[in-house]
């Protein structure tokens, strides 16, 4: 059974930083994996924030390129996103995902969620 627990949320003032981690059980390293945090804050739509893939490949949405980092730690089976010079806009919560890319290029299919951890950021 796979399992994806978030940990590392909390509040901060603008400009701090937060670390989230992923602890990631029971998934399957294997073929075109990709893993991904995404967030969604009161009344808007879940959004990504930044995935990596099987090929080390990372990418991030606009608003947080520069600022936050995801890395994997195979060896801890983690997920991590640093997370520096928070915003206010930042407030949200925050998922890890995990699931397969259908063909190179694709958009990633997400087939394990975790339950979300909150990040507010106070200005």
């Amino acid at each position: 059974q796979v399992q994806l627990v978030e940990s590392g949320g909390g509040s901060v003032q603008a400009g701090g930083s937060l670390r989230l981690s992923c602890a990631v059980s029971g998934y399957t390293y294997r073929g075109a994996y990709c893993m991904s945090w995404l967030r969604q804050a009161p009344g808007k739509e879940r959004e990504g924030v930044a995935t990596i893939d099987s090929a080390g490949s990372t990418t991030y949405a606009d608003s947080v390129e520069g600022r936050f980092t995801i890395s994997e730690d195979r060896a801890k089976n983690t997920l991590n996103l640093q997370m520096n010079s928070l915003k206010p806009e930042d407030t949200a919560i925050y998922y890890c995902a995990a699931g397969w890319r259908g063909y190179p290029g694709s958009q990633c299919a997400y087939t394990y969620w975790g339950q979300g951890t909150q990040v507010t950021v106070s200005s």
